[in-house]
């Protein structure tokens, strides 16, 4: 290695090691340096969520209050996503398990005529019309 090249890499090392020890040694932190401060306490924040939900109460209360229906509290509305979100992922189970058995079906019949057996991947790209569409 020539000196030169020695020279820049020791230089550039202190360079390195020494703004890395003046921000190990410096006293306070940058936000100390800089006079920042947080906008907002995270009391105010808990404050500003709970007012946030009141007023989505309120907003959906009133929608159904306007079709005539029942108004409801924030726990039974939870209670109502919840089950909705149940319902969402025994759906995409059920169709999980459908896409299994398809594919079961169709790679019975690829090894009865001496083809390639497909990947979950691979069928679900041909229902989709995907590179490997064809069958």
């Amino acid at each position: 290695m020539d000196p030169f090249s020695l020279i820049v890499i020791v230089v550039i090392a202190l360079i390195i090691s020494a703004v890395v020890l003046i921000g190990i040694l410096y006293p306070g932190s940058g936000a100390d340096r800089l006079d920042w401060r947080p906008t907002r306490s995270a009391e105010l924040e808990y404050t500003n969520e709970i007012d946030d939900l009141a007023q989505m109460e309120a907003a959906v209360n009133a929608k159904r209050r306007a079709r005539g229906a029942a108004a409801i509290s924030h726990v039974e509305l939870k209670a109502e996503i919840e089950r909705e979100m149940a319902d969402i992922r025994e759906d995409a189970e059920l169709e999980e398990e459908d896409l299994r058995q398809l594919l079961e079906a169709r790679n019975s019949r690829r090894r009865a005529r001496g083809q390639a057996e497909q990947t979950l991947e691979e069928f679900e790209r041909s229902l989709l019309g995907g590179p490997d569409g064809a069958t």
